[in-house]
């Protein structure tokens, strides 16, 4: 695939609405965490569940609304694997960066938009496929 071609295939509606999905998901992690904690829930545990309902909140969004594709325990799978590329990438910009410029936080800033782009061109092509 040509870069141009990878460019028009990024730079498209479905793009949007997946990047969207993601910040409300993002949204929802964030904000049942905040609202856990507020009601005394244990700070692990709060974020545990944001985390949780945050990722189960993205599959289902990403399966219906950005890939109109049925949600089944198969697609599950492949999507939680890409959770976990992603998890490495995301670790590995951090690393990188943190070592070359003591900058952890410019590491994540980095990863944030490679996390996207893997994430929407997996769940196109393998995931919702």
């Amino acid at each position: 695939m040509s870069v141009s071609a990878l460019a028009s295939r990024l730079f498209s509606r479905q793009f949007a609405v997946f990047v969207t999905g993601g910040l409300i998901c993002a949204l929802t992690d964030v904000g049942l965490m905040q609202l856990l904690l507020q009601a005394g829930v244990q700070p692990t545990a709060a974020a545990a569940a944001g985390f949780a309902a945050g990722l189960l909140l993205n599959y289902a969004f990403h399966s219906r609304v950005t890939f109109s594709a049925a949600a089944n325990p198969a697609s599950f799978a492949r999507y939680l694997c890409v959770v976990g590329i992603n998890f490495l990438l995301t670790i590995a910009c951090v690393t990188a960066v943190d070592a070359a410029f003591a900058n952890p936080l410019a590491g994540k800033l980095l990863s944030l938009p490679l996390v996207a782009v893997n994430g929407y061109l997996l769940g196109k092509y393998w995931i919702f496929k």
